[in-house]
């Protein structure tokens, strides 16, 4: 059984993610380098190299 991961996002609402690996995979080939902004949901993520560190960590793969 997959868990779901809970982040915060840039209005500080909890965002659910059900897979994690495949919203890693997502940032890894479109926001790979820089600073940018990933709407999701209606929720929003600041995508820098912190974040795509965390997320990074949380991934299974």
């Amino acid at each position: 059984m997959r868990k779901s991961i809970k982040i915060k996002d840039l209005n500080n609402r909890i965002y659910l993610i059900d897979d994690i690996d495949q919203f890693a995979s997502h940032i890894n080939e479109y926001h790979a380098h820089g600073v940018s902004i990933h709407e999701e949901n209606g929720f929003f993520f600041q995508i820098d190299d912190f974040f795509r560190e965390k997320i990074k960590k949380l991934s299974t793969k």
